[in-house]
């Protein structure tokens, strides 16, 4: 059920306004009415059966039939006087940018004003502007209505099926092109990414640099530790070095002291490693890495290579395509 936030209403400072937004959207649900009953009316069919279930009503309503138009113009009166004042406010208020935007902007409103035929039905328009006009200032929230609520779940099934189907097509029109040998990763490798190896290899030095200080630097005590501990119980599990303490006097000294030497060397690899990654010398390294993964494009199994990169896209493809398929608004179904 539509529920009127009082609060938001009184804090929002357009009480009048919204007043007479109530008040035109109760004239307009009674001129729809009124419209859909006269058009009823009109049927010979529906005519002759109300006249059965009660001559009277038929009676009665014969002169106001005849005259419909006059009637109807009554409400464009009130709906035009409605909109001429709306018109005026906001050109007072600067609402616009120029004062002969308002009725472009606002055609609905027109277009509904108009009483010839099927025009007559558009002024459900002016009623959706207002009931979204109200949700906007939070005055009321449509969200919470079983009619909003049924039109949103089977609105975004079709969005999703649609959604789905031109997903679906263009991911097989790609898997289609890469298998006919699409020219797009030797592109993709030659043209953009192979002239730009010293950039990427630029950037990529920076990250690690920044991952290296930022994550190594502030704890390379716990590291440290961590790195003698871990190699300290791996030289104890050793079966060869634990021999070593059976030699009378010096056995469990040298022990010792290759446990420490062992462990402090690791650590101090370690911690080189990282301590370059950190600066600026990691450069030559990431150029390195980069050249291997981007390398010239005159060099060989290039085509074994593209096979290969083929087939994993087409692969990903596929499994991207088995996702997308999946009806998730199913699940909502109850």
């Amino acid at each position: 059920m539509l529920k009127i936030n009082t609060e938001n209403l009184k804090k929002s400072h357009q009480l009048i306004w919204f007043v007479i937004d109530f008040t035109m959207l109760g004239l307009l649900i009674i001129n729809l009415a009124f419209i859909i009953f006269d058009s009823l009316y009109a049927i010979e069919v529906v005519r002759d059966g109300l006249t059965a279930i009660s001559p009277a009503i038929t009676d009665a309503y014969r002169p106001i039939h005849r005259n419909f138009i006059v009637y109807d113009l009554i409400f464009v009166g009130i709906f035009l006087t409605e909109f001429i004042v709306r018109w005026g406010y906001a050109v007072k208020a600067r609402v616009y940018d120029r004062w002969y935007f308002y009725p472009f902007i606002h055609w609905y409103d027109i277009v509904g004003c108009i009483p010839v035929g099927s025009f007559r039905f558009l002024r459900i328009l002016r009623v959706i502007s207002i009931v979204y006009r109200l949700h906007q200032y939070k005055v009321i929230d449509v969200t919470q209505t079983r009619i909003y609520q049924f039109l949103n779940f089977y609105y975004d099934a079709f969005m999703e099926e649609l959604s789905d189907r031109i997903v679906i097509k263009v991911l097989s029109g790609a898997q289609d092109e890469i298998r006919k040998g699409s020219p797009l990763f030797e592109r993709i490798q030659n043209d953009i990414l192979f002239p730009r190896r010293e950039m990427i290899s630029d950037w990529l030095s920076q990250r690690v640099a920044e991952a290296a200080q930022e994550g190594y630097v502030p704890n390379r005590g716990a590291l440290r530790s961590y790195l003698e501990n871990r190699v300290d119980n791996a030289l104890k599990q050793n079966l060869e070095l634990s021999r070593l303490k059976y030699l009378p006097v010096v056995g469990p000294t040298i022990q010792e002291t290759l446990e420490e030497c062992v462990g402090d060397i690791v650590a101090h690899v370690i911690h080189q490693i990282l301590e370059d990654l950190a600066s600026a010398s990691n450069h030559a390294f990431i150029e390195d890495i980069v050249n291997v993964f981007l390398p010239s494009p005159d060099e060989n199994e290039e085509e074994i290579r593209n096979e290969a990169l083929i087939s994993l896209v087409t692969e990903i493809l596929e499994a991207v395509k088995t996702q997308v398929g999946v009806k998730h608004w199913r699940e909502n179904l109850p």
